[in-house]
């Protein structure tokens, strides 16, 4: 019997996320809704992640845990980059697992669910160039807030990352559809758009780059603000910069990785920058945007990493000053040259040092929260907040903001930004104050 409902469950990063929502968009196009929170599905995509151990093996956890109290089970469709990683060695793994999907065959799924609930087992871990975007219905719903991917794929090959492996080469949507899709979302009641990609920066068409790009979304009517992650240090381009000084749209924020403070182990990961080329880059962007809030991510414990290296790491947060950061145990992904290179870290060191970084990042973190009390600014509301009359929402640095305010979500509110929490800010709305 062919599913009537259905839940997704997404992984890992907001390239996950915008898959999940589009599954979701494309099931409910063939006539199926989803379930409620507290509701039984027919149908479960389990949208995963490969990048570290832990998020793999949760996948796997939580098929386990769909088995019903009377033996019985919905059907299982793991989706997302462990499918790909994975295919029908899954299966094997979870015989529970009904269908295997990659990331860039999702748009199947639909077919892929006939085929099931006819007795059968798909697997497809095609990676032809992105066509599944054509099969997508038209976009119907959207967050104040919405994720739009521009670009898939990498052809970095970092030593320690899979995502080539599951996403494949780097390669660009075309610029017609993103407008188009912009433009929907827009329609949809979207004021931000955040513009995905493994490195988004990377994204060309006939020569033009992310900039351009940025530049032709900005004169959508109704886009307030635009983001854009995840960035590589390689593809920052000078036009890329020169567009945080001059486009009005492009918020204040900057999500760029440097994975480690030592130019021996970057050398190592087979990232394309050291430290001093990444900080010029950071020097450059912060001359045409002094404001702009940056943010990065860091592996701690990479094969070979020493504690001089590492403290190393710790200079470069005190150098940047970073108002968020992302920070990792490295993980060995099967297949990765790391995974079999000598001087493997000891996971007790490695959680020393993650606990210390952590630390640091924090302490920045926190500092230019409170650098931005008395900061008079506009804050995009999102959802409510726990307390009556609360909403949350969004400043220019990404910052989560609670508010009182009679506001709903997608509107942009004036406020002054009044106390820092280590990881929010409290706002009050300022014809409110002046009331």
């Amino acid at each position: 019997m062919i599913p009537k409902t259905f839940k997704i469950k997404s992984f890992g990063c907001q390239m996950n996320v915008y898959d999940g929502e589009r599954m979701a968009e494309l099931l409910d196009s063939r006539g199926m809704r989803a379930a409620g929170e507290d509701d039984d599905a027919d149908l479960v995509v389990l949208n995963t992640c490969h990048i570290r151990e832990k998020a793999a093996e949760k996948a796997y956890s939580d098929v386990g845990r769909l088995r019903r109290e009377d033996g019985s089970k919905p059907l299982i469709a793991l989706a997302g980059c462990v499918a790909q990683a994975e295919g029908a060695e899954a299966r094997r793994r979870s015989p529970m697992i009904d269908i295997v999907v990659g990331p860039q065959a999702y748009h199947r799924l639909p077919d892929m669910v006939g085929e099931a609930a006819s007795g059968k087992r798909p697997v497809d871990t095609d990676m032809p160039a992105i066509s599944k975007f054509d099969a997508m219905p038209a976009r119907r719903r959207a967050a104040p807030s919405a994720y739009l991917t521009v670009q898939e794929g990498c052809d970095k090959f970092c030593t320690y990352c899979v995502v080539p492996y599951t996403r494949g080469a780097e390669i660009g949507r075309p610029l017609r559809d993103i407008l188009d899709e912009a433009r929907a979302l827009i329609d949809c009641g979207a004021r931000e758009i955040v513009l995905l990609g493994q490195n988004v920066n990377a994204w060309r068409e006939a020569g033009a780059g992310l900039a351009s790009l940025i530049r032709q979304l900005a004169r959508i009517d109704g886009l307030e603000r635009i983001r854009y992650t995840t960035s590589h240090p390689n593809d920052m381009d000078d036009a890329l910069i020169a567009a945080h000084g001059e486009v009005e749209q492009l918020m204040p924020y900057l999500h760029l990785p440097v994975q480690s403070g030592s130019d021996r182990v970057l050398k190592t990961m087979n990232r394309s920058h050291s430290v001093d080329s990444y900080l010029r880059i950071l020097d450059k962007v912060r001359s045409v945007r002094p404001d702009i809030a940056l943010s990065g991510d860091f592996i701690v414990g990479f094969p070979g990493e020493t504690e001089e290296e590492f403290q190393q790491t710790l200079s470069v947060v005190d150098a940047v000053c970073y108002a968020s950061a992302y920070s990792f145990k490295y993980s060995p992904r099967p297949g990765t040259p790391a995974a079999a290179m000598d001087d493997q870290i000891e996971r007790a060191v490695m959680d020393d040092r993650l606990q210390r970084l952590q630390e640091r990042i924090n302490h920045h973190q926190s500092a230019f929260n409170r650098s931005r009390i008395g900061t008079e600014t506009q804050v995009l509301i999102e959802r409510s907040g726990r307390n009556p009359g609360q909403m949350i929402g969004k400043s220019p640095w990404l910052q989560s903001v609670h508010v009182e305010t009679a506001a709903t979500p997608g509107e942009i509110i004036d406020v002054t930004l009044v106390e820092a929490g280590p990881r929010s800010m409290t706002g009050a709305e300022r014809a409110l104050a002046a009331a």
